[in-house]
């Protein structure tokens, strides 16, 4: 793993690495956990993106078994990788027919310092997106955080990962899992509500990421039973079959789809061309 701060972590969540004040030397704590654990690797690198994401998408390419990860500072840091992104990272498998399971974790969402800042241009990599060349998601919760990158290295074949992780849930206590959820769960590319009457519902709002928090906590406050919320965790590849069987689900409610991007931005574009027309 690499990028920007990545050793305490980008707002200081992660705390991977401590540095002995007096001695200067440098504990890897992760890798230590127990004597049996595969080697961790984590390291701060320049602010130069292009050579850093251009280093990792070869490392990965020639050590397929391993997880490589690049994680940027803030999501507009992917504008200076943009090269490798467009003409390895999405079309490699296609031109040279070389697949690669290179990870990006990009920070996303309206907070930090301002849009432009913080926003990782979703719209972009969705729009490099088609024949399944890369995973695109945005997890709300810890556990299939973990289930995404665990896929990444199960899977009997590669591709990118492009995960989408707002900061804002980093230390949010309603993002956190339990330890079943890690151990007994697989991957969900789509995570249903939890409703008791199904009759009651006349509206489902569909949305993906850190969104999802803000219209539960609206919901609660207000005490609105007539409303269900369905996070769409995995962007592409879409999840088609499993978004079929809940408007049969709901199949009596109105289906909205909400971000909190401009409609010109976000996945807003890319999901009015692949899915019913009705959530719009």
């Amino acid at each position: 793993m690499s990028g920007q701060d990545v050793e305490r972590g980008t707002f200081s969540h992660r705390h991977a690495v401590l540095y002995d004040a007096v001695k200067s030397s440098r504990h890897n704590r992760l890798s230590r956990i127990s004597e049996n654990q595969g080697t961790f690797r984590i390291y701060n690198s320049l602010l130069s993106e292009y050579a850093v994401l251009g280093f990792e998408y070869g490392y990965a390419m020639a050590n397929p078994n391993t997880l490589v990860i690049w994680e940027a500072q803030f999501g507009d840091f992917g504008n200076g990788a943009q090269t490798i992104i467009d003409q390895f990272l999405a079309s490699a498998e296609t031109k040279w027919g070389k697949s690669n399971g290179l990870v990006l974790l990009l920070p996303h969402g309206y907070e930090g310092q301002g849009p432009e800042h913080s926003s990782a241009r979703l719209e972009r990599f969705l729009q490099l997106c088609a024949e399944q060349n890369m995973y695109i998601t945005n997890c709300t919760t810890a556990a299939n955080f973990f289930h995404a990158l665990r896929r990444q290295v199960k899977n009997e074949f590669r591709k990118p990962l492009i995960n989408f992780s707002p900061k804002a849930n980093l230390r949010l206590p309603k993002a956190y899992s339990a330890i079943n959820e890690f151990t007994d769960r697989s991957f969900q590319e789509v995570i249903d509500d939890q409703v008791n009457d199904i009759t009651a519902i006349k509206r489902v709002l569909l949305c993906s990421g850190k969104v999802y928090y803000d219209l539960l906590e609206y919901r609660t406050a207000n005490q609105i039973n007539h409303t269900a919320i369905v996070r769409l965790e995995q962007i592409h590849p879409l999840p088609v079959r499993q978004l079929t069987a809940l408007y049969g689900k709901y199949k009596n409610a109105r289906w909205i789809w909400v971000q909190e991007e401009p409609s010109n931005m976000g996945a807003y574009s890319f999901l009015k061309m692949n899915i019913d027309a009705k959530v719009f």
